[in-house]
């Protein structure tokens, strides 16, 4: 799915979601429109409840749209078919608080699991690639360690390994660095940033953590459900002074 120069990789256009509360509906996203470049890392940043991981799970098909559109790499998300979904959903990785990890798996066999959709793939392949991936991820000596053997910043380098394995045009994170600590998270968001640079990734990363906002080219606040001002592109200091004032 090759894009011209000049066009989105992510395109989100007059977007809203709702969930039933009771006896009615609660709005989460209001008439959302935002672009997302080949290349770039977006941050996504605001209060609890305010859409942000709402928002990163329609993008990536793991809800369905009830108004609005959004395409990735100019296909229509809004009536896909679930087989043409898995195939969108093939082109994203995804990275998560808490890991997903499987706990009855080795490192690489968890970097193994998105490539045994891939009918190219052999046994011996898959884990060529991933031994590689986790070696460029700082790992090597740990792959056949089970989850349960890591700690918490391996456990995630494990996640950004899995997420990169199949190199995707588009890496979704939510809330990466949130069960680390600073140290680690920086570590982990670094990795995440210099191993997307090197695949020409689009990053959009959710986070609380103002500590991470340099790895960013843009901020997006999000705030009941709005986006409550333009797009920041950053200059990272007068980008954190925006939204939080001086700390």
């Amino acid at each position: 799915m090759k894009l011209p120069n000049d066009a989105p990789a992510i395109s989100v256009h007059d977007l809203s979601y709702a969930f039933e509360e009771g006896l009615g509906r609660k709005e989460v996203l209001h008439s959302v429109n935002a672009d997302f470049w080949p290349g770039e890392i977006v941050i996504i940043m605001g209060p609890s409840g305010s859409g942000k991981s709402t928002l990163l799970k329609l993008i990536g098909g793991q809800r369905s749209l009830q108004g609005g559109s959004i395409k990735i790499k100019g296909h229509e998300l809004f009536g896909v078919s679930q087989k043409r979904l898995v195939e969108l959903r093939r082109h994203m990785g995804f990275i998560f608080q808490s890991h997903h990890l499987l706990a009855a798996l080795t490192a690489c066999q968890n970097v193994q699991m998105p490539l045994s959709f891939d009918k190219r793939e052999t046994a011996k392949s898959s884990r060529a690639r991933a031994l590689a991936i986790l070696q460029h991820v700082g790992l090597q000596g740990h792959e056949d360690k089970l989850p349960a053997k890591l700690s918490g910043g391996q456990k995630q380098r494990v996640a950004i390994a899995r997420a990169l394995v199949n190199h995707p045009g588009i890496i979704l994170a939510d809330e990466p660095t949130a069960s680390l600590d600073s140290k680690t998270g920086r570590e982990v968001v670094d990795l995440i940033q210099t191993l997307a640079r090197e695949s020409d990734c689009t990053i959009i990363l959710v986070t609380h953590d103002p500590r991470i906002l340099d790895v960013a080219d843009r901020l997006i606040h999000l705030e009941d459900g709005y986006i409550k001002e333009p797009d920041i592109a950053l200059e990272p200091s007068k980008a954190a002074k925006a939204l939080f004032g001086k700390r």
